[in-house]
């Protein structure tokens, strides 16, 4: 303590406005904070906040109190103080109806509590699917020094001999306890074998996803992403991490500084070179919007497609994440393509992110192709324009079936998820192997909040004949972990008066995925003339209270990003006014 007992604050530290001086305010507020904390914690060193999702219910990010630690030392090494922050966090497995329904509520309470505290940065723990996406969107919207440490993917689990593949092969199991070739004994037996570890998804799910994309963003340090989550080296990345941020803080590095529009279409270089999930892309677009960047749907075909599939992972492959790492991970993947990076685009680092690829190399090629040997030449996630989708839908050509990329047949439509469950294994319901299932009423405001159903299960008898895959559109989303011709995220949903709403059974749609259009094929004023059926509009949420309430007033649509309207944009880190 200096002379006259005045504390030597920095006023250079945010945190400097509620510690520095010697008035009644900033005695409460060092004063409280004295439990432990030494009287030098407040000479002017950054206060760092862990923004931790780590919670029991989130089974997947249920270590990352472990990570949090060795982030705090890394923070105390560097001459910074760790302040652990508790996050919302959302299990992607057990919150209903559906985890994207809080991901704006966990983006907003992080942000204010980011504002709201003595922080000058801060460190994101994130794993589950809407975690790291929530977390960038407070990061950038505060606009504070903020870093990403990816919580990792599970190790490998085996049954029956062979590789499991978290989510993908639940849904493959599934589907063949249903066709039959599968005991429900031999399928409850998997159970126990999926889940080996600590850790998100082992596939190329929205997880894994979002952690390339974070990394390709240059929002975590480059090489941790896919880290499996007990590796002792996701620790030791935890630490520097720690180090860094006290870096960022003192040379001024936060969202604002290095994230460009340039940075977005390197994430989407990489979602294509990976086979990521379509998650990505409302997340993508959600982050940008918080930024004021200018991304468009039309950016993820312009960018995304002529980018070669180099990754054979699960779901659009055969490995899982463990291999992806030992065989030289997300920098050996973004080397190959380093003539389609913006060379310009920074990382957290201070550096561009081309900068960080030198010397990263492929260690095994049956996991991560070279460029000259792709999976698929042309795997950027394909953006849909049509009668059904004005605003644009999405679909995955790297997860579907090639013969099914060009479609035309009879819709089956389901008015919502529970008509959709009563009537998907009717023996009677008039479908085959060319029909095209409809599945609508689960967009942002329908359901509410876009849940991943897209990817609907086929009806009994078709798998009974062998049929595993059709031609599916819905709203909704659908997991990153899923596979199929599943075209969703179509906009305007049909809760939000979207011309989805107004197909009937026995239209013929037409899916041309090469042209980029989604069809039914009714005339324009036929089309005009009809009516929302009732039994679909009796589905959509009508919530009267809450937090529901307010996100179906104001959520946006899949086309842009699914953040409520008056959370768009960046608030700032200033805070005017006192607490006393």
């Amino acid at each position: 303590m200096a002379p006259g007992g005045v504390f030597p604050i920095s006023p250079e530290q945010r945190s400097s406005q509620w510690y520095a001086g010697t008035d009644r305010n900033a005695y409460i507020h060092r004063a409280w904070m004295r439990r432990g904390l030494p009287a030098h914690a407040f000479d002017g060193r950054p206060h760092i906040a862990i923004a931790n999702t780590a919670s029991d219910l989130t089974p997947c990010n249920a270590h990352l109190g472990e990570v949090a630690e060795s982030v705090k030392q890394g923070i105390w090494e560097a001459g910074g103080v760790p302040m652990n922050l508790p996050a919302v966090s959302l299990g992607e497995t057990l919150v209903r109806p559906t985890a994207m329904l809080w991901r704006n509520m966990a983006a907003m309470a992080t942000e204010e509590m980011l504002r709201a505290n003595p922080i000058d940065g801060v460190v994101l723990l994130g794993g589950c699917d809407k975690t790291i996406p929530s977390l960038l969107m407070a990061a950038a919207s505060v606009d504070l020094p903020a870093v990403v440490v990816p919580g990792g993917p599970m190790l490998t689990g085996t049954f029956r001999g062979k590789p499991l593949g978290c989510g993908t092969d639940v849904w493959k199991l599934s589907e063949e306890v249903r066709a039959g070739t599968l005991s429900e004994e031999e399928f409850l037996r998997s159970e126990s074998s999926m889940i080996r570890s600590r850790g998100h998804c082992n596939t190329m799910g929205t997880a894994s996803t979002m952690a390339c994309v974070a990394e390709a963003l240059g929002t975590t340090v480059p090489g941790v992403a896919g880290v499996p989550a007990p590796d002792s080296r996701l620790l030791e990345s935890a630490h520097g991490t720690g180090r860094l941020v006290v870096e960022m803080v003192a040379d001024g590095r936060r969202p604002s500084t290095t994230l460009t529009k340039g940075s977005f279409l390197n994430a989407i270089v990489a979602l294509a070179a990976v086979g990521g999930s379509t998650n990505a892309v409302v997340h993508l677009l959600a982050i940008a919007g918080r930024l004021g960047i200018d991304l468009t749907l039309d950016d993820f075909d312009r960018t995304g497609g002529g980018v070669p599939l180099l990754v054979d992972l699960q779901p659009a492959g055969r490995h899982l994440m463990e291999d992806f790492h030992r065989a030289g991970g997300l920098l050996a993947v973004l080397n190959e393509v380093r003539d389609l990076l913006d060379p310009q685009a920074l990382t957290v680092t201070g550096r561009p992110l081309v900068d960080h690829l030198d010397g990263a190399r492929i260690w095994d090629d049956s996991v991560i192709h070279r460029r000259e040997e792709p999976l698929q030449a042309d795997a950027g996630i394909a953006v849909l324009r049509g009668n059904l989708a004005p605003s644009g839908a999405v679909v995955k050509p790297a997860a579907a079936s090639p013969e099914l990329l060009n479609h035309r047949g009879r819709a089956v439509v389901f008015d919502s998820i529970e008509d959709m469950h009563a009537r998907i294994d009717d023996p009677d319901l008039d479908v085959d192997a060319t029909s095209v299932l409809v599945l609508r009423g689960c967009g942002p405001k329908g359901y509410p909040g876009m849940p991943e159903v897209a990817n609907l299960p086929l009806p009994t008898k078709l798998l009974e004949q062998g049929v595993r895959d059709m031609v599916r559109i819905c709203d909704g989303r659908m997991s990153g972990t899923a596979y199929g011709t599943v075209v969703l995220h179509v906009a305007p949903e049909a809760a939000a008066g979207g011309p989805l709403g107004l197909v009937r059974t026995g239209d013929w749609i037409e899916l041309d995925v090469a042209g980029r259009r989604l069809d039914v094929d009714v005339p324009a004023d036929e089309l005009e003339l009809r009516r929302p059926a009732q039994e679909m509009m009796g589905a959509f949420a009508a919530p009267t209270r809450g937090w529901e309430r307010l996100y179906v007033d104001h959520v946006m649509q899949a086309d842009t990003g699914v953040d409520l309207d008056f959370l768009v944009g960046s608030s700032g880190h200033e805070v005017s006014r006192e607490s006393h």
